[in-house]
C-alpha cells in the first residue's frame, strides 16, 4: 500500500474537458473535480470551442479561484470536433496519465479514484467507465433512448469485438503516451470517435481495465445527440469493420 501512495505521488493527471455552450454545468464540475481529488496531482484544461453562452467568462472566474497553472482555458474559435478537441487539450497536457469526461455532469468526478485505483493495482494503459456490468447504469434516459443505446453497443459488440463492454462511454483514463499513440491513428471527428479510439487500442494490444459507472442525463443544457449522430455512428461502425 506504501508502494502504491508512493507511485501515486509521482503520477500528474491531466484531465481535459470539451465544452461548447456550457455555462450552466462548468463551475460545478470543476468544483467536483477538486472536492473528490484533494490528494492528486492534476490540472484541468477545458477545451472551449467558441460557446456563445459565456462559458469562457466563468472558466477565467474559475481560474481566479482555483489557478492558472489548475486549470487551464485552450479555447478554439468554433466547433471542430470532439475528436480534434482532444487532440488539441493532449498538445497542453503535463501529467503522464490523461483523464477525458464530459462537461455536462454525466460523468461524476468521484468515479476517478476509481480509475486510478484500478490503474494503479492492474497497470492498465486505459481504465474506461462502462455502464454495462454490474454496480454501472443510466439514470435519467427514457426507455426508449435507453434501448437504442443498449442495442447500438450489442451491434458494436457482435461486429467488431472489441474486448470492453462499452464502446460509446467518453469517460476515461488514459496513459498519455498511449492516447497520443491512439488518437494519430483515429480519422472520427465526432460522435464515433470514442468508440475508435477504443478499438484501435484493443487492436493495438494495449491492456484496458472497466470501471462501472452511473451515467446520469444532463440537467441542465441540450443534448448534442441526434438522429444525425446515430446515421454517423452507423456509417462508423461500417468503417471500423473495414479497416480494423
Amino acid at each position: 500500500m506504501k508502494e502504491q501512495l508512493k507511485q501515486e505521488e509521482k503520477n500528474k493527471y491531466s484531465i481535459i474537458i470539451p465544452t461548447y455552450n456550457e455555462r450552466l454545468n462548468i463551475a460545478l464540475i470543476i468544483y467536483l473535480v477538486f472536492k473528490h481529488l484533494r490528494d492528486v496531482d492534476f490540472e484541468v484544461i477545458v477545451v472551449d470551442d467558441g460557446s456563445p453562452d459565456g462559458t469562457q467568462d466563468i472558466v477565467r472566474q474559475l481560474q481566479h479561484v482555483y489557478g492558472e497553472d489548475r486549470i487551464l482555458l485552450r479555447a478554439r474559435p468554433k466547433k471542430l470536433g470532439l475528436g480534434t478537441a482532444y487532440f488539441h487539450g493532449l498538445k497542453y497536457a503535463s501529467g503522464n496519465f490523461v483523464i477525458i469526461m464530459d462537461a455536462d455532469l454525466s460523468h461524476h468526478p468521484k468515479y476517478i479514484p476509481s480509475f486510478i485505483r484500478k490503474q494503479m493495482e492492474t497497470g492498465a494503459s486505459i481504465v474506461t467507465g462502462t455502464r454495462y456490468v454490474r454496480g454501472g447504469g443510466v439514470h435519467g434516459w427514457n426507455l426508449m433512448r435507453k434501448l437504442t443505446s443498449r442495442g447500438a453497443n450489442v451491434l458494436a459488440q457482435t461486429l467488431l469485438w472489441p474486448g470492453v463492454s462499452d464502446l460509446t462511454g467518453s469517460f476515461r483514463l488514459y496513459r498519455k503516451s498511449v492516447l497520443e499513440d491512439v488518437i494519430s491513428s483515429c480519422v472520427s471527428k465526432g460522435y464515433v470517435f470514442q468508440m475508435e479510439m477504443i478499438v484501435r487500442a484493443s487492436r493495438k494490444g494495449y491492456h484496458i481495465e472497466e470501471v462501472p459507472i452511473s451515467f446520469v442525463d444532463r440537467v441542465f443544457g441540450s443534448s448534442k445527440l441526434g438522429g444525425s449522430e446515430i446515421i454517423e455512428y452507423l456509417k462508423g461502425l461500417l468503417y471500423l469493420m473495414l479497416t480494423t
